[in-house]
């Protein structure tokens, strides 16, 4: 017997595959890809479930005795139809209990076997577009023998009673197979509602999943631990009792996790794939998990997606060469502008060359007729020209191994039907370069191109005098990987205080993919932040992605990551625009958030989460510990109010004795005691000058109970230097004394994260501008800036325990 156990504590868990695998021959010799229930029940028993229900096959066409009838214990037994056709019995009276005697059995078998082909066909009738495959174009008689020749009879089942029908004593447990992520693991809320709580709860409430490639069943306990399934199975509510052990949840959860990754499209020697298995519900009676109904479809493994040689990202993103196509010498075209960009960026023209017919330089870079002419293999190759000729330079580039990275930037690569023909050719001919070990890698279709700091050279087709005006040599250790560089290029010009190192716009994902490059920057000496924008994954590239981010976040770098298409009209939109396939967004966010990323729920909320991360990576955090500074009462109640959501918690920290005293003395010393109480949040009078804001942020930020600091500055007090140029000198902001100026020499000695907030039309812009120069996270209102750092605040906390857990991990190995 082929087996594995998955130990945890004192429980063990034996899967004997070689049955289970059995069981898929079986069905896959006579022509199905979906196990019956009777055979689910099995395979539950062979993977070592503690209760599968009895049960008898009691065939169509079969003239069942006394004996076979009356086989099973109890006064009642469920009869269910058994078809690969009716996956949904009791709308079609496919469920039915009856009193457990011979003669009650028989006549419901019979009477099903008459009613439910007719019940089912009749549905159909009533609605052909949800009709299986098989029943396409059929109607009337022929309908109905079509779908009673493939009843393969009615299945007797033991009767088990559960403790309790009571909501939330149900659970549903499932593994399914994901073209992004390989396989996932859900559980939550079971029974016929199941859809309906996952719609109406608030997330992760109802239902959670993860990839069972990342998770065991002790971490996936952990985070089913949350939902409001566990709280009633564990008696956690008003009224209830706990019903089940955790030992025997986690149990469960390892059993599922082991089969997925045994039958996963990942593992080379899995005979099959498990498409999906789902047991809903489990029902408990005196403390045994009781599968009432199962289903399972699996298929045979195909080919898995050929090797990218993902290490020439390092020629693309910083290339010693640098040749391009499509440069015009008479008009600034993408590739001219490309041209200029990359000169002016630093890169060196005497290392780069043009391909140009006729001509001996432009722009000072010289020209060369062919590619067949170059005289050595470049680094990094732009691909300026139409996207029609696209599919023959490729086929050059690959034959003449004359460049190690290429970047494709015409669009016409399968963001349309009438261009998806020509992908088609570009991705097959690349893919098969590769399967011989050999090709350059192709970043794009459809993109923006890079702009590498480290690299020197910028390729984006945007006039310089459109581009944010970046700093030199002052940039941060941060990656921003965008499939849409429109959105890239947008959050940049928002906010250019941003600047990253590198900005790389992936575009279609033709051959490198979110997956490759995340990888690539997660083993980075050059970045400590690197952050995502996605509109769909490749094939199991979503599962190469979290693994990337998993591997960043233990070498202690932080991910922030937008997934766009999160709704069907979103769905629709992503695909129309750079090719992507986007899928099921609650299954990604799961993902990627377990692996170790900060997920942002918005564009704004993206930009804020990248500008914290970016400036604040080097901070202490602790716990999640707030302290509020407030210029006006108002603001004092938002950030109250903004510390709790569905996606973060924090606390207002409790500040310490030694802190109030420092604070009483400040507004002693300034005579703002009587106007002033020390609580948290500290609500400030707009007496309060720059110098009084300065030194309560120093001393929240030194209390030991206190991991970050928000702080409303009051741009319109009256004592306060927050303006630029002011007819009143005692408003200027350039003043050594200012908020502004105080704030640049303090924050640097911090080790606790400070935040502030600016609340005030535009007159207050050039103050929110010269404080993000002086280090500080600004925002313009305070429950954005209190939601900002809970949630950045909830990842980082997250990647710790993480980090932790493998350190435990390895040193109990």
């Amino acid at each position: 017997m082929s087996s594995q156990n998955h130990a945890f504590g004192s429980v063990q868990v034996a899967i004997d595959y070689h049955s289970i695998t059995t069981l898929f021959e079986r069905a896959h010799a006579e022509g199905r890809d979906a196990l019956f229930e009777h055979e689910v029940y099995d395979l539950l028993r062979d993977s070592g479930a503690e209760t599968p229900p009895r049960t008898v096959l009691l065939e169509r066409d079969a003239r069942p005795s006394d004996e076979e009838l009356d086989a099973l214990p109890g006064e009642k037994v469920v009869l269910k139809i058994v078809s690969p056709a009716i996956v949904h019995k009791t709308e079609v009276g496919g469920v039915r209990v009856v009193e457990n005697t011979p003669g009650q059995v028989r006549s419901a078998w019979r009477r099903m076997l008459q009613e439910v082909p007719e019940n089912f066909a009749a549905m159909l009738e009533r609605d052909p577009a949800h009709a299986p495959a098989r029943y396409a174009g059929l109607s009337g008689g022929e309908l109905l023998d079509a779908v009673r020749r493939d009843i393969w009879g009615v299945l007797m089942v033991q009767f088990l009673r559960p403790d309790s029908q009571a909501f939330g004593n149900e659970l549903i447990v499932g593994i399914r197979r994901t073209r992004e992520f390989g396989m996932i693991i859900g559980a939550g809320l079971g029974g016929t509602d199941t859809e309906l709580y996952a719609e109406r709860f608030r997330k992760g409430q109802a239902m959670v999943a993860t990839s069972t490639a990342l998770a065991d069943g002790e971490a996936f306990f952990e985070l089913f631990r949350n939902t409001l399934s566990y709280k009633k199975l564990a008696g956690l509510t008003r009224g209830q009792r706990r019903i089940v052990t955790d030992a025997q949840l986690i149990e469960c959860f390892s059993s599922f996790i082991d089969m997925a990754n045994h039958y996963s499209p990942e593992n080379p020697d899995a005979p099959f794939v498990i498409e999906e298995l789902e047991i809903n519900p489990f029902a408990y009676a005196d403390y045994l998990m009781v599968p009432l109904d199962g289903m399972c479809r699996f298929s045979r493994p195909g080919s898995l997606p050929v090797p990218r040689p993902a290490g020439k990202i390092g020629n693309l993103l910083h290339p010693e060469t640098i040749g391009i196509i499509g440069v015009s010498s008479t008009r600034r075209n993408f590739g001219r502008i490309i041209l200029d960009n990359v000169i002016e960026a630093g890169f060196d023209p005497a290392k780069m060359t043009v391909i140009r017919p006729g001509l001996e330089e432009i722009g000072g870079v010289r020209c060369v007729p062919s590619l067949a002419d170059l005289e050595e293999k470049l680094d990094l190759f732009v691909v300026a020209v139409g996207a029609e000729q696209v599919p023959r330079l490729v086929e050059d580039l690959v034959e003449l191994d004359c460049a190690e990275s290429v970047m494709l930037i015409p669009g016409g690569m399968g963001e349309t039907a009438e261009s998806e023909a020509r992908a088609r050719e570009v991705i097959g001919r690349i893919q098969a370069a590769h399967a011989q070990g050999g090709g350059p890698v192709f970043l794009g279709g459809n993109c923006m191109g890079v702009v590498s700091r480290p690299g020197n050279y910028d390729t984006w087709f945007i006039p310089d005098e459109k581009l944010p005006d970046f700093s030199h040599g002052r940039h941060h250790r941060a990656a921003f990987i965008s499939q849409s560089g429109a959105f890239m290029l947008t959050r940049l010009s928002q906010c250019p205080l941003l600047d990253p190192a590198y900005m790389v716009s992936a575009g279609n994902q033709t051959d490198l993919t979110l997956g490759d490059l995340l990888g690539w920057f997660a083993q980075s000496d050059e970045v400590d932040v690197i952050a995502v924008y996605a509109e769909g994954f490749n094939d199991m590239d979503g599962l190469a992605f979290c693994r990337a981010v998993r591997r960043a976040v233990l070498a202690g770098k932080e991910v922030i990551f937008y997934k766009a298409g999160r709704t069907p009209e979103g769905r629709s939109a992503t695909s129309g625009h750079t090719a992507s396939l986007a899928g099921d967004y609650v299954v990604c966010e799961s993902c990627v958030r377990q692996a170790g990323a900060v997920v942002a729920d918005s564009f704004t909320q993206f930009e804020n989460l990248f500008m914290l991360a970016e400036r604040l990576h080097g901070k202490t955090i602790r716990s999640n510990r707030l302290a509020a500074v407030s210029g006006a009462g108002f603001e004092a109640v938002g950030m109250a109010d903004s510390i709790q959501s569905d996606s973060y918690r924090m606390r207002l920290a409790a500040l310490a004795g030694p802190t109030r005293e420092q604070l009483d003395g400040l507004f002693m010393d300034h005579r703002l005691s009587k106007l002033v109480t020390v609580t948290n949040p500290l609500d400030m009078t707009p007496a309060a000058n720059d110098f009084v804001h300065a030194e309560a942020i120093r001393i929240l930020a030194g209390d030991p109970g206190v991991d970050a600091v928000v702080a409303g500055l009051d741009p319109l007090s009256p004592v306060m230097r927050t303006l630029a140029d002011p007819e009143h000198k005692a408003f200027d902001f350039a003043d050594e004394r200012s908020i502004a100026a105080r704030l640049a020499d303090l924050l640097p000695t911090l080790d606790t994260p400070v935040i502030g907030v600016v609340d005030g039309g535009r007159l207050y812009d050039p103050l929110v501008d010269r404080l993000k120069e002086a280090g500080l996270c600004t925002f313009r209102t305070s429950d954005q800036a209190v939601a900002a750092i809970a949630q950045y605040i909830e990842g980082r906390l997250a990647a710790d325990a993480i980090r932790r857990s493998a350190r435990q991990g390895a040193m109990s190995r």
